[in-house]
């Protein structure tokens, strides 16, 4: 039960205190306004006596009053109006601890406001002062016994009048007031006047100093008598009657402030008493808002106002002294003459209640006749209700709560007062986990509220129970919400053409919204397959967004020679709480945005939502118009029509119940609420904004101490001028293919737009699985039909007898858009004339080749193109495609590379190399595979080309120097695939992309150091080769009983002699687990030495000489055969050679294999060879007797022509080179 913060001892003493009514010349009025305060308000700080007082009752005995109180007010002749004191009432009866003083003011507000005495007062500074006491005693006569003034009230006819000169210390004359006051004296008796000195200083006073300011804890608190501020408007009522507070708001409730559990949207306190009775005067009612502004500008104006500045401590004493004076001489004189006046049945009680000495028994029947007589006789329940609220207080001080709860109860014989009695209750029960009490509660609330017309709260109440995740049962919820609808209804009536309130269901998720810009994707039409772009049914993912971003921003920079613009914001189609939203959006005139919005309905029961828009606001640049329509239950579309900026505010939408809701038992409705096995659907229009909050700011220091968010203007695009829209099409785009495998599909590009569009570019991370041809139609088959098998290569026929024969060819990798300054994976688009017109279409072919590892591939491409007309907001726009591949095994290719010492070039100078090439098929059939043929074998290198076959896996490359590629085709049917066009060389190139970026090494020697290192390089370079070879093929594939013939083409990259190369890497295995050793790393950095391998190829050796020879032994017992020794420098340096031609090992196994013979002439030779210079050395034989002999036993050192010994290192032997010696 609400405790009041006054004891009741204290309480009954504050409400019935004597009233004084002042009434004060102009003049006297103008000297205490020159301290910001009437004069009633003068007096307030200093209305309660130190002293006790002493008054003697009807029958002679002494009684001691302590810490009496008088009530001094400025007479109003208008009475508070009945708003002002049912709003009291209210704060009383809905406070849980009233504040002080504030029962006490209802208790003796309207009809106990009875004075008792009233004060005259003048200023000293007048002319006739006594002339005018007299006036203002004949205008307080006449408003007090005139009947045209029912307020003030006085108590008796007979009324006490007090004559007080104020007189202004600082610029009066003393000595005039003081003669004024002896004259008052002799013509009103000293017991009747007082003269009072006040404004002993000016108001100029020094800043910094102190001044005390009794007064503003008195007018900043509550009351409702003094209207003098009410004279200019409703806004305040203020008072200096019996409280110690005098400033009362009357707006209802506080915009922040919730009270009973009630939302604060309630425009009436629900506490209020019924409003049809006094709609023309009441000033809190539903139709009454204070406006903010004027609520502010009042605190503007109060703040800073000094009260009393012209008054010193002694003008404080002089005013204590005035009330103690009047209190003594002439107050309570008074009131022991007239004290037999004042008894009547409540005073008999509370008398009885106050009567010190042994408790006496509280005659509570004496308030109980009191309070029917004010019900039933005098028809004022206001009175009533201020009785049972004195009574309620003194049975609580007695420790009688069941008979001050059932005096409370009797309230309740009201519907307004039982919907008090609920909501004091509802204060109990509030955040204590009742959950189901509270709605019950709130429910009884909203019920008593709708029927006392109270329409506003009783929507809010029921609007209560069904936002705090409700624990009642599906038909309890749904009994609720009819309720609500019910009573929501009837409130939109009253006012059909106003803003569509806010309603509380279903919640919605703001932070969820999502917001789409441009045309949804359109189905799949046959082989046809539009690009998957973006749409809402896409889920967020970070690594992908990303992936898209770098996408973008590498086709920009391309566009914009390798330079990304500062100005430059990534494409965001779909904006979300992962997006960066802190950037108005751009979207373009005449492409829709659409909206979704997240619901939940936290109800058991299901919500109908029907007509549901969009809330938005245009500022149009010209003129508006925008339609908007209703795509899915939560996606809502904008169509805007002109540029401009668009602002989404919320959705509007009908709430309504599913038919057929059960009835519940115990829970009646509301008149004309149709409820029953098949209850009628019934809905209301509201609308919910969308309030999104951004990203928490957390990047300065400032922002980091402090809660600062973001911008999130996802709901506010900029409507853009036109621009193309690209629509793209993939036709006989496969799901499934071979690893390796070439296929052809087109693409059609389809400008849906009113605008040109051009600069059409696609950009991929693996440019290596597509093409679109080369940069020439000569270079481009035309169609698949053009072969015999509708390959997808570009083939000749071939005549029978070039079989194993290389056809030669030769293309540059400019010509496929791959070179060492360009980006291969942006790749422009061969758009006709470049540009696509409005409405036109048109249809490429693309060449795709299967990723060479197995498994399921996603592959991103994004097409970028611009408007021909230059726009200033959007310079360019995207469209994503995501195409998913599944790949399957095919074959793996190993190949090498080796130097030949005996096969001869087509120049004759022995500069050849051989390869070996191995296939392995690797397909386990799963997908239908017979068997893989090998068609043809293809090289493509600057210096090298395959020029014959040996056999099937051995290959034969000449040297060549050209700076287009040379292409060289080995093919083992009747049909050429030209490799030097698309779409071979352009899964070739692609595979070389990498290796076609990287500058070539620059060789510099500066120090001594730099030229070590330099001849490492040159020493490795020796053993490089740039040799790739292409292995084209057939695959047998049975579909279906259908027997498909597939192809497809495998690369291998040669770069080091003798070193396998394989057509995908190798899975490495995982090395074994070592422990982890540390140590400090050396600062000084050694130069890598080459390996023993590298620098044994500087020189390639071969012997050119008779396989036999043929000697007469029997007429020359010598035979001299002629031997020439080809010497290549395979560097870029100069080399010295060192040929020694001594047999070094004399053991049987070396004589063997030599045989018996010698080298004439010189042993030794020392050789300067330049870079790449080829030195023939003619040498002679001697044999003694016929054989087989090897020749192979020159032995050749070599060392780079400016570097130490320490390089200088044996060269690779030749192969056995074997010579027959015959006898003829």
């Amino acid at each position: 039960m609400a405790q009041c913060v006054q004891s009741v001892q204290e309480l009954i003493p504050d409400s019935f205190v004597p009233c004084v009514a002042a009434l004060c010349s102009d003049e006297a009025e103008r000297l205490t306004r020159l301290n910001h305060l009437s004069f009633a308000e003068l007096l307030k700080p200093f209305s309660r006596l130190t002293s006790e007082v002493h008054m003697r009752d009807p029958n002679n005995q002494l009684h001691i009053i302590k810490n009496l109180k008088i009530a001094v007010s400025n007479i109003i002749t208008q009475p508070p109006q009945p708003g002002a004191v049912r709003k009291l009432l209210n704060d009383v009866v809905s406070g849980s601890q009233p504040a002080e003083g504030l029962v006490a003011n209802v208790i003796t507000a309207g009809d106990y406001d009875l004075n008792i005495s009233g004060m005259l007062v003048a200023s000293s500074s007048e002319a006739e002062p006594v002339e005018q006491f007299s006036k203002l005693s004949q205008e307080q006569h006449r408003i007090q016994h005139n009947n045209d003034y029912s307020y003030p009230k006085w108590f008796i006819p007979n009324t006490l009048k007090y004559y007080v000169l104020l007189h202004d210390v600082s610029a009066g004359d003393e000595q005039r007031a003081e003669s004024i006051y002896e004259e008052m004296k002799q013509k009103y008796g000293t017991q009747g006047c007082y003269l009072l000195k006040i404004n002993s200083r000016t108001s100029n006073r020094a800043s910094d100093e102190q001044i005390p300011d009794p007064w503003s804890q008195y007018l900043q608190k509550n009351s409702i008598q003094n209207q003098e501020s009410c004279e200019d408007g409703p806004c305040t009522v203020t008072s200096n009657k019996n409280s110690d507070s005098n400033l009362l708001s009357l707006d209802g409730l506080d915009n922040d402030v919730k009270v009973d559990g009630l939302p604060n949207n309630f425009r009436v306190h629900p506490l209020q008493l019924d409003q049809s009775r006094d709609r023309a005067n009441s000033i809190d009612g539903p139709d009454y808002v204070k406006s903010p502004s004027l609520l502010h500008e009042a605190k503007k104006t109060s703040t800073g106002i000094i009260h009393g500045a012209c008054l010193t401590l002694t003008d404080h004493d002089r005013i204590r002294q005035f009330i103690q004076e009047f209190t003594f001489r002439g107050l309570l004189p008074h009131i022991e003459k007239t004290i037999r006046q004042l008894n009547d049945q409540e005073m008999a009680a509370v008398s009885a209640f106050l009567q010190p000495g042994a408790p006496r028994p509280y005659p509570a029947h004496y308030m109980d006749t009191a309070i029917q007589t004010y019900r039933d006789i005098c028809k004022n329940m206001v009175l009533a209700e201020r009785c049972v609220l004195l009574s309620a207080e003194i049975l609580k001080s007695q420790s009688k709560y069941s008979e001050a709860a059932a005096l409370l109860i009797r309230l309740t014989s009201e519907k307004r007062h039982a919907l008090r009695c609920y909501c004091q209750a509802m204060q109990v029960y509030k955040g204590k986990g009742w959950s189901l009490a509270e709605d019950h509660i709130n429910f009884t609330i909203g019920r008593q509220s709708y029927t006392l017309r109270q329409l506003d709260n009783a929507v809010s109440a029921f609007r209560h129970i069904l936002i705090n995740e409700s624990k009642q049962s599906a038909a309890q919820q749904g009994a609720f919400l009819r309720e609500y609808l019910y009573v929501y209804k009837n409130v939109s009536q009253l006012s059909p053409d106003g803003p569509l309130p806010q309603l509380p269901l279903p919640y919605i998720n703001s932070s969820a919204t999502r917001v789409f810009f441009g045309h949804d994707r359109r189905p799949a039409d046959g082989e046809k397959q539009a690009a998957t772009h973006v749409s809402l049914d896409q889920e967020y993912d970070t690594e992908s967004s990303q992936q898209w971003r770098e996408l973008e921003e590498q086709v920009v920079a391309v566009v914009n020679k390798g330079i990304i613009p500062s100005n430059f914001h990534p494409t965001q189609y779909c904006l979300n709480s992962y997006s960066d939203n802190s950037r108005f959006p751009l979207a373009v005139v005449e492409e829709p945005i659409t909206v979704e919005v997240a619901f939940r309905n936290p109800l058991k029961v299901p919500l109908l939502l029907t007509d549901l828009s969009l809330l938005w606001k245009f500022q149009p640049k010209d003129f508006s118009g925008k339609d908007n329509e209703v795509k899915e239950l939560a996606r809502l579309k904008l169509f805007p029509h002109h540029i401009g900026e668009l602002h989404i505010l919320g959705v509007v939408y009908n709430l309504g119940t599913i038919q057929g809701s059960m009835t519940v038992d115990g829970i009646g409705t509301l008149p004309g609420c149709h409820t029953g096995k098949h209850s009628l659907s019934m809905s209301v229009r509201g609308r919910q904004d969308l309030e999104i909050q951004g990203p928490r700011l957390n990047n300065t220091k400032e922002e980091k101490a402090s809660i600062k968010y973001g911008p999130d203007r996802r709901l506010d695009p900029i409507i853009t001028e036109e621009m193309p829209l690209l629509e793209v099409f993939f036709i006989h785009f496969p799901t499934g293919l071979l690893c390796g495998e070439i296929r052809k599909a087109y693409v059609e590009f389809v400008n849906v737009s009113k605008c040109p569009l051009t600069g059409l570019k696609v950009v991929c991370k693996r440019p290596e699985f597509f093409t679109f041809g080369g940069n020439t139609a000569v270079l481009t088959p035309l169609s698949p039909s053009a072969s015999e098998n509708c390959s997808a290569y570009k083939t000749v026929v071939t005549d029978p007898t070039s079989v194993c024969t290389a056809l030669i060819s030769s293309a540059s990798s400019v010509d496929f858009g791959i070179g060492i300054a360009s980006q291969p994976e942006v790749i422009p688009v061969p758009l006709p004339d470049t540009v696509l017109l409005p409405g036109a279409s048109v249809q490429l072919p693309m060449w795709l080749r299967g990723p060479d590892e197995e498994g399921v591939h996603e592959i991103n491409f994004l097409f970028y193109y611009e408007s021909v007309k230059k726009q200033p907001k959007i310079h360019h726009r995207i469209l994503r495609h995501t195409a998913v591949i599944c790949t399957s095994r095919s074959l793996n290719v190993r190949a090498t590379v080796c130097r030949s010492n005996s096969l001869e070039d087509e120049e004759g100078r022995g500069d050849n190399m051989l390869v070996f090439v191995d296939v392995e098929n690797t397909n386990t059939s799963e997908a239908g595979v017979k068997e893989f043929h090998i068609v043809q074998v293809s090289s493509s290198s600057k210096h090298w080309k395959l020029q014959k076959s040996v056999n099937l896996s051995e290959n034969k490359a000449a040297t060549q120097s050209l700076e287009k590629y040379t292409f060289a085709d080995i093919i083992f049917g009747n049909e050429q695939i030209v490799s030097s066009a698309s779409p071979c060389a352009d899964f070739f190139y692609r595979s070389l992309s990498s290796e076609l970026k990287k500058p070539q090494a620059q060789l510099s020697v500066h120090t001594e150091k730099q030229s070590i290192e330099d001849a490492v390089k040159l020493i490795q370079m020796c053993s490089e080769v740039d040799l790739n070879i292409i292995i084209l093929w057939k695959a047998y594939v049975v579909e279906d009983s259908k027997q498909l013939i597939l192809e497809g083409q495998h690369h291998v990259i040669l770069h080091t002699i003798g070193k396998e190369a394989f057509s995908y890497p190798q899975k490495q295995e995982p090395p074994e687990m070592e422990l982890l050793k540390f140590f400090r790393p050396e600062n000084t950095t050694v130069p890598s030495r080459p390996s023993v391998e590298q620098l044994s190829n500087l020189i390639k050796t071969s012997l050119h000489y008779p396989e036999s020879f043929s000697h007469p032994f029997h007429q020359k017992s010598l035979c001299l055969v002629p031997v020439t020794l080809l010497l290549s420098n395979c560097s870029q340096a100069d080399v010295d050679v060192i040929v020694d031609l001594r047999h070094k090992t004399t053991s049987p196994e070396s004589l063997e294999i030599h045989g018996s013979f010698t080298w004439l002439g010189q042993t030794q030779y020392k050789l300067h060879l330049k870079s790449q210079e080829i030195h023939s050395l003619q040498l002679k034989a001697c044999f003694v007797h016929t054989g087989v002999y090897n020749l192979g036993t020159p032995r050749v050192f070599a060392k780079l022509s400016d570097q130490v010994t320490v390089f200088e290192t044996s060269q690779q032997n030749s192969m056995p080179a074997l010579i027959i010696i015959n006898n003829v």
